[in-house]
């Protein structure tokens, strides 16, 4: 990490759920908390959890210097709604096979 860029992976036993024009989308209670330097609190939600068959792969693709290259998944109403690194640097490998959404229900 540059100096004064941290991030920090801790397993959470929070509640997440994700819902979108009333569908749920994911729900675990084995949530990646993921803190980083000058961003909100994310949460990882492992693989098995999302329903990844109502999920359309998207052509974006992002580069976090710290995380490495993220791929996108949208539904026809919400482009790159959800996002993961399937190929994280060393530094984050614990969020590989983890899909993140902007905004869960976290309780």
């Amino acid at each position: 990490m540059s100096q004064g860029h941290t991030i920090t992976i801790d397993k959470s036993e929070r509640h997440v759920r994700v819902v979108h024009g009333g569908q749920v989308l994911a729900e675990t209670d084995r949530p990646l908390q993921l803190r980083e330097t000058g961003c909100p609190v994310r949460y990882y939600i492992p693989a098995e959890d999302v329903r990844l068959d109502l999920l359309t792969p998207s052509d974006t693709h992002t580069v976090c210097p710290f995380k490495g290259t993220a791929s996108y998944w949208s539904l026809p109403d919400a482009p790159d709604l959800v996002w993961a690194y399937p190929d994280p640097k060393p530094g984050v490998a614990e969020i590989k096979d983890h899909y993140c959404f902007y905004e869960p229900d976290v309780s």
